[in-house]
């Protein structure tokens, strides 16, 4: 395994403005020196699943490209919001599109979840949904510490969106640390 980590991390929102965005942002600056992280490619142009049209044309380019980035990772971290309790949709699509691939991307990987809300459950119950999405492609999904960000507009700043609460930067670089530790002890991608 190299000696830095390659890390992919998927933003589950596609708003600029996104609390879960600007934390996705974040991480880099949060990250142990043992691991790089990188954004995935962006999954907004990627067509609703649907069998007929991947019979009729194959995989979507923005599909293929983003089934390649989670390949090529040592491990993923989604940082996603929470939308009427679930996953939303545009992230539940992508996971939709690889997991029909025979070489499936996510298999045995090493997925973190973070979120960030504006309630008091912090996107608990997307997370859920989502380590059960997670788990029907054979995932190697990372337990705690959980980041879990509640009343978002408290703890980011609002002109720059950076995130500004102590405790949970001092969370995420534990679960960043916890994870890189995770990560190694699972051994290196095949």
């Amino acid at each position: 395994m190299a000696d830095q980590l390659d890390i992919l991390v998927i933003c589950g929102s596609l708003r600029k403005g996104s609390y879960n965005a600007a934390l996705a942002r974040t991480l880099p600056s949060l990250a142990p020196s043992g691991m790089k992280l990188r954004t995935a490619p962006s999954f907004a142009k990627i067509p609703i699943y649907n069998f007929d049209d991947q019979q009729a044309s194959g995989f979507p380019a923005d599909a293929v490209a983003w089934a390649d980035a989670i390949r090529g990772a040592d491990g993923i971290i989604v940082v996603s919001p929470e939308y009427n309790w679930s996953i939303p949709g545009g992230l539940k699509n992508a996971i939709d599109w690889v997991s029909r691939m025979k070489d499936q991307p996510f298999k045995d990987k090493p997925v973190a979840l973070q979120s960030a809300a504006g309630g008091i459950l912090g996107g608990s119950r997307m997370q859920y949904h989502l380590r059960q999405s997670l788990t029907s492609v054979d995932t190697m999904l990372f337990g705690r510490p959980e980041v879990l960000i509640t009343f978002a507009a408290q703890k980011f700043d609002e002109k720059t969106l950076e995130l500004k609460d102590q405790t949970a930067i001092d969370l995420i670089k534990q679960q960043l640390a916890a994870f890189e530790k995770f990560i190694r002890r699972l051994g290196p991608k095949e």
